[in-house]
């Protein structure tokens, strides 16, 4: 299995080969948009803000290659923390900035949402997932994952949600539309659990 990591020069991306490969995965760091040609699935990671992210996905070329290659081809897709904010249709971050629309919602600040813990919210906390959902495939309820993050993505369509937590508010922790995939934690940083739903995203069989 081969698997891209995009580096647009605002990802985790040594910690997120690292466990890619530690689950036996063909793993290439992709500097430019046409290594997406030949790979089975890719990984969008992301840590800061919505709009620097989209701006450097725009100017290197990715949105295009990542239309072509997820939306035409079928090529299923996980963005993690940024990455998952940017699948959506927008982002009131620094503001208003467009996303990918590859799954319909928007993102805003937690404290918009009604959140009145500290933010940004950094730490473990547990997630609820939909039982049937392949991401979470072998993965008990209330298990924790590890986030880092001030905005969280609503989706337009409630059944794009895949998985909870709660920090003060109900959060959306991961989403789903087909082949696309995101988590809003680091599956990277959060011990067997993570590993886990990287080994779930590797194995996911498309239609």
């Amino acid at each position: 299995m081969k698997v891209a990591v995009i580096n647009y020069g605002m990802g985790n991306l040594g910690s997120v080969r690292r466990s890619l490969e530690n689950l036996g995965a063909d793993v290439i760091v992709a500097e430019h948009p046409i290594q997406l040609l030949d790979v089975n699935r890719i990984i969008l990671p992301g840590v800061g803000s919505f709009g620097e992210g989209m701006k450097k996905l725009s100017t290197k070329g990715w949105i295009e290659s990542l239309q072509k290659q997820v939306i035409e081809e079928g090529k299923p897709l996980l963005g993690i923390c940024l990455g998952m904010q940017m699948l959506s249709s927008s982002s009131e971050e620094n503001g208003l900035n467009e996303g990918l629309n590859f799954i319909s919602g928007k993102v805003l600040r937690l404290d918009k949402l009604g959140c009145r813990l500290r933010i940004p919210h950094v730490g473990w906390n547990e997630v609820n997932h939909q039982e049937s959902t392949p991401l979470f495939k072998n993965i008990p309820q209330s298990i924790d994952f590890y986030f880092v993050h001030s905005y969280a993505l609503i989706a337009d369509d409630t059944s794009n949600v895949i998985a909870t937590s709660n920090y003060d508010i109900s959060i959306t922790s991961s989403v789903s539309k087909n082949h696309i995939f995101g988590t809003q934690f680091h599956p990277e940083k959060s011990s067997k659990a993570g590993q886990q739903i990287l080994k779930n995203f590797i194995e996911f069989a498309s239609c």
